[in-house]
């Protein structure tokens, strides 16, 4: 196959990127000259290189702890737990959030096999613990997969008997089947200040 047709392919395998888009971007960089080419190479081949998971939250970021962790102006007794780092960033790209986060880096999707670990929900019961009795914001994207993660959270957090302020959950800003990587700051907002308390009954 040829270069460009190989590239592609590869493009292809993006997230939101179709044919057309992958042959656009192919494009662009064929304009592009080598030394801003062997740049871009460099900077994808050493993008994990000087990236750390957060051992409070497990934000990636350039330090460890990540800077929100370590931000002294960081609300400590407001936890918001989030699936990815995707929804993380759509949240502090909205400015409309000044507590801590919880990055679960997984969740349950039941046809592709996938299930939260115990590993990953000790994980966030030793956040819990640490910060002693604060608000817990459950931000789980409103699809299936979101509903069955949001469960197993609240599920877990009941059966490890871990004091907390109180357990919510974010409202229907976010529509049924979207995702909150990709919701504008009006909607974050409307699904923050809307949230829920959770009783654990």
């Amino acid at each position: 196959m040829d270069p460009i047709g190989e590239l592609v392919n590869v493009f292809k395998k993006f997230p939101g990127i179709g044919t057309k888009s992958a042959r656009r971007i192919a494009f662009y960089l064929l304009k592009k000259d080598k030394q801003e080419l062997v740049n871009l190479g460099r900077m994808i081949a050493t993008l994990k290189n000087d990236l750390y998971k957060c051992k409070y939250c497990g934000n990636i970021s350039n330090s460890d702890p990540c800077p929100i962790c370590k931000d002294p102006l960081r609300d400590k007794k407001i936890l918001c737990v989030v699936e990815d780092i995707e929804s993380l960033s759509a949240f502090e790209q909205a400015g409309i959030y000044n507590g801590l986060y919880h990055v679960l880096g997984e969740h349950i999707s039941p046809f592709d096999g996938h299930d939260i670990s115990d590993e990953c929900l000790d994980f966030l019961i030793e956040h819990i613990k640490k910060l002693g009795e604060a608000e817990i914001i459950i931000a789980t994207n409103p699809v299936m997969e979101g509903e069955l993660t949001f469960y197993a959270i609240v599920n877990a957090i009941k059966d490890s008997g871990v004091k907390f302020k109180k357990i919510s959950r974010i409202a229907s800003g976010i529509p049924i089947g979207g995702s909150i990587e990709f919701a504008d700051k009006i909607t974050l907002h409307t699904a923050l200040d809307g949230r829920t308390q959770i009783k654990l009954d």
